[in-house]
């Protein structure tokens, strides 16, 4: 089962949202409450390998690689 990240949604431009981690199956509907509390929340896109800020010139952009 996969593990999915969620963050609360701030109710104001002030508030700091609350990530939390739930595993859930592939086919289960993604979550629109948090289960504890109740506030609505989304789910967060994660995953695969961090790629960092794209540099400019050395090894990555002398390969076959697309960084520019």
């Amino acid at each position: 089962m996969p593990t999915y990240v969620y963050e609360t949604i701030p109710k104001s431009g002030t508030e700091a949202p609350t990530q939390f981690e739930v595993f859930q199956k592939v086919t289960d509907k993604k979550l629109t409450k948090h289960p504890e509390t109740g506030e609505p929340v989304r789910r967060i896109i994660s995953g695969g390998i961090p790629l960092g800020p794209k540099k400019s010139g050395g090894d990555c952009c002398q390969s076959q690689c697309s960084c520019d």
